[in-house]
């Protein structure tokens, strides 16, 4: 598990904070293979995260939590009720490669004069 300094913490909050959840876990199945497969592959893409915990029980909320930290290397952020945010780092050599910026400036929109 990844530990995080409280300004780490605290930028990741804050960048967590407009994020909606992209993995949700059900009370009745809870944390299967299938879901923990679907964290990784959020935390992939996105480095940052939000999980939804259903169920009323807190410490099963904290459970799943400290599980999917362990097995996935992740660094837990916030846990606020039912919601959970993760962090993992995406590799250097995996990161996607962005498209250049435009040099020519866009078409505007030409007046009519007439």
């Amino acid at each position: 598990m990844l530990q995080l300094s409280p300004i780490e913490r605290r930028e990741l909050k804050a960048r967590a904070h407009s994020l909606n959840p992209v993995v949700s876990i059900s009370e009745e199945n809870g944390l299967t293979d299938a879901v923990m497969r679907e964290i990784d592959i959020c935390l992939k893409a996105h480095e940052l995260i939000k999980i939804r915990v259903y169920g009323d029980s807190r410490e099963n909320r904290i459970a799943c939590y400290d599980r999917i930290c362990e097995e996935l290397g992740a660094a837990p952020v916030q846990h606020i009720g039912k919601l959970l945010v993760v962090w993992r780092p995406i590799p250097q050599d995996q990161k996607p490669v962005r498209r250049p910026q435009r040099t020519t400036p866009r078409r505007t929109k030409r007046s009519f004069q007439g």
